[in-house]
């Protein structure tokens, strides 16, 4: 598809096919990388979730949604819990957002299997139950800050905050089936650059499904432009380029390696907020079982997007179907 006219002063597809974006590469990472992150999940595990359900703010599709919080490493954190209304839970889902935050979970449901309940985690900072008075809320500063060092980096806690969200969705479901199974992880744009970096070291999940997923080979993408939270973090390096050392610690494309659970990749051949080739650095880069699905565009209406996004829907449910079991 041609998008002839689109406002922007670059080139959302940055001269790339398909061809092109299936050979993009991911960085090796620095030599400590597995050690940093299997550090950050050990540290994790020591935190007690200590879930607390809120009430119920929102009934759709078969669900109720209520407000949660719940301890993470890096602090208290907000999410909203889908439960069914009736029946028994056999599977769980963690869902990640984009970077506008989360307001509701209509986006989410229903799930992509049946007999399921799902924690929606907000990441800490963003809107609305993330908000912190210390963090800025808005992604151009939200994805700067504590970017001095790898063990400040917010992005670092964010991921904290998945691992956390997993630990207290198996506390506040009452289930048996549900608390010996492994989890399946949704995530989309910011939420899926940080499942990438989430799941390697978290043998709770048994799939995921990624789309338009962010953080890809920063090195490639400090390179093109974008109006996405990659422009802020270019601007800064051109400032502080010292901050590529931190960043090479953030890599999807280099956690993606580490990741052998399968993983459904949606990913967009035009893009103005997340360069298509980090999306597809993060597909190539996966070590397991790896489905690709090509989206048209990603964070830009298109003639067909409803379509897409239905044929999508059907695709996941199908693969969860597949690795965790109908």
């Amino acid at each position: 598809m041609s998008f002839i006219g689109h406002p922007f002063a670059f080139d959302p597809a940055h001269g790339y096919g398909l061809e092109g974006l299936l050979g993009v590469g991911a960085p090796g990472g620095p030599p400590d990388f597995d050690g940093f992150w299997r550090g950050r999940r050990a540290a994790a595990a020591l935190v007690e979730p200590r879930p607390l359900l809120g009430d119920v703010v929102e009934e759709r599709d078969g669900f109720r949604v209520h407000e949660v919080s719940y301890d993470a490493l890096g602090g208290r954190c907000g999410a909203l819990l889908a439960l069914p209304c009736d029946g028994p839970v056999r599977h769980g889902f963690v869902i990640g957002h984009g970077y506008g935050g989360r307001h509701e979970a209509g986006a989410d449901l229903p799930l992509p299997l049946p007999e399921s309940a799902a924690i929606l985690p907000i990441a800490p900072g963003l809107p609305a139950l993330g908000l912190r008075p210390e963090v800025p809320s808005t992604p151009d500063g939200h994805v700067l800050h504590g970017i001095g060092s790898r063990d400040t980096y917010l992005i670092g806690v964010c991921v904290a905050g998945l691992w956390g969200a997993a630990s207290a969705l198996l506390e506040l479901v009452p289930s048996p089936t549900l608390d010996g199974r492994r989890l399946g992880y949704l995530g989309e744009s910011f939420g899926g650059g940080i499942g990438a970096l989430a799941l390697p070291w978290d043998d709770r999940f048994a799939a995921a499904g990624l789309t338009v997923p962010t953080f890809g080979n920063h090195p490639l993408r400090y390179t093109l432009p974008c109006t996405g939270s990659g422009e802020s973090v270019r601007a800064h390096l051109r400032e502080h380029p010292e901050a590529a050392e931190v960043l090479a610690y953030f890599d999807a494309a280099t956690a993606a390696a580490r990741l052998r659970i399968p993983v459904l990749s949606a990913c967009a051949l035009f893009d103005p907020a997340v360069p298509p080739p980090g999306q597809l650095a993060v597909h190539n880069a996966l070590a397991g079982p790896r489905r690709l699905e090509v989206l048209e565009a990603g964070h830009f209406p298109y003639p067909g997007e409803a379509e897409e996004r239905r044929r999508l829907r059907r695709i996941t449910s199908e693969f969860f179907g597949r690795w965790m079991g109908g």
